[in-house]
């Protein structure tokens, strides 16, 4: 073996440490504040504080998600066959820093004077916006992570800290959540909580990126062309599986953030108790992020998602039959879904790094971009889904805005896609994710034959 391939497989298998992992990771403390508000209470300050109906807010995000489909492959295919002297992904975590500094407060402190089609249209144009410039910081960042450690459970670890600085960001949300909702002009505090989380996402997505390197062994190596790399992940049988998966969990998640305000407010009786609802929720995840690498360690991949699912889908269940004043009954119920939420948000980005590698033994490249685009899209589409059922459910039963009471019929179908829903989808999660068959021994095979190809 030549000296050359001997450091390339020394790259390959270097182990980053902690502090590496933390600069890696921190970016998303800033970029998660933003998402998570978003998707989790935008929907309903819109609905009530900017009073646009569901339906057209439900309609706005599938238009979103519509262009998804389009950006996120185009992303990950670019990113993918990048060259330059920062690499294939730095370049692209580096542009969206300005977009993510300046976009957010525009859909949540619109221009007062604007009205009817001329807000709708603001609205319209600022979501997709501000969504791509997400997605051209997530789908980069999101496959440099599946290039820093090569090792099938180690990769656990890097996804862990991964998670849990993510978390920290849900956390900071949760806070300006709790901000908006309290204030007395909730436009004006939205505009501060906002504004000030989304310059300091754009500070820490320049000070990682700086501090990142890149595996220069891969650079070259992915698809030049974005159709037939998109191809490539449908004929991969894994990864068709788990795209399914990442559809069902990720509709399950929306309908907590979606519709856990209307359900906090309208049935329980007190919106205020939301955030707390949402902690309830998170702080079990975050618990159980550093246990799932030796969870997956001790008992494989598969075999403790498939538990994760289980409990998940359990404590989404009994979400639908919370009732007026339930708030302890509420948290439970958050706090055993977030258990599984927790295993799964480390375990599945490690199955995806997996899958990358099966990828690149088939097709001899790497595409982590289009691989984790696709992923990113799921994710989208499984909330946009959720959002424009919701919308169009809640305008079908009558639900009015800001109203005392809401009608029996519209209290029925909150709690029921509020629970019942996500609690069919993790069903059909657990039955197909059952049938997963990239084991360990076979991509341990699959990673020494890629290190003799070098």
């Amino acid at each position: 073996m030549s000296m050359e391939t001997k450091a390339s497989n020394q790259s390959r298998t270097s182990d980053p440490g902690m502090m590496d992992l933390i600069v890696y990771s921190i970016p998303l403390v800033g970029c998660y504040f933003a998402a998570f508000l978003l998707s989790t209470y935008w929907f309903k300050y819109a609905i009530e504080v900017l009073l646009v109906s569901p339906a057209v807010i439900s309609a706005i995000f599938m238009v979103g998600r519509i262009w998804d489909a389009i950006s996120d492959p185009l992303v990950g295919t670019l990113s993918d066959r990048t060259h330059s002297r920062l690499g294939r992904r730095r370049v692209w975590l580096l542009a969206s820093a300005l977009p993510i500094a300046v976009l957010p407060v525009s859909i949540w402190a619109p221009p007062a004077t604007l009205q009817g089609w001329q807000l709708v249209a603001w609205l319209t144009v600022g979501l997709l916006a501000f969504e791509t410039a997400l997605t051209v910081f997530l789908v980069p960042h999101g496959a440099l992570g599946t290039e820093i450690v090569l090792d099938h459970h180690d990769r656990t670890r890097v996804f862990t800290v991964r998670m849990l600085l993510s978390q920290l960001g849900v956390f900071m949300a949760i806070s300006g959540m709790g901000l908006i909702i309290e204030a007395g002009d909730p436009r004006q505090m939205a505009s501060l909580v906002v504004l000030c989380g989304s310059i300091a996402a754009a500070l820490l997505i320049v000070l990682s990126t700086l501090k990142l390197r890149e595996r220069p062994e891969f650079q070259g190596r992915g698809s030049t062309q974005a159709i037939p790399a998109l191809a490539d992940v449908w004929r991969n049988p894994h990864a068709r599986l788990l795209l399914s998966v990442f559809l069902i969990e990720s509709m399950g998640t929306a309908t907590l953030g979606v519709l856990g305000p209307f359900v906090t407010k309208y049935i329980v009786g007190d919106e205020s108790i939301f955030p707390y609802q949402v902690a309830a929720y998170l702080l079990p995840a975050l618990a159980m992020a550093p246990i799932a690498p030796f969870l997956s360690r001790k008992f494989g991949k598969k075999r403790t998602w498939l538990v994760a699912m289980v409990i998940g889908g359990t404590g989404f269940g009994m979400l639908s039959f919370v009732g007026p004043g339930e708030v302890v009954y509420l948290c439970l119920c958050s706090v055993v879904a977030g258990i599984g939420s927790g295993i799964g948000q480390v375990v599945g980005p490690s199955l995806q790094a997996d899958i990358v590698d099966y990828d690149e033994y088939l097709t001899g490249e790497r595409k982590e971009g289009v691989y984790y685009a696709t992923w990113n899209f799921m994710r989208k589409a499984g909330s946009g889904v959720v959002v424009f059922l919701t919308g169009l459910a809640l305008t079908w039963v009558g639900f009015e805005a800001n109203a005392a009471e809401q009608t029996p019929l519209a209290q029925t179908s909150m709690l029921l896609m509020f629970g019942g829903v996500p609690f069919a989808g993790f069903v059909i999660g657990v039955a197909l994710f059952s049938r997963f068959g990239l084991s360990e021994a076979e991509h341990r095979r699959i990673r020494q034959e890629l290190d003799q190809r070098s």
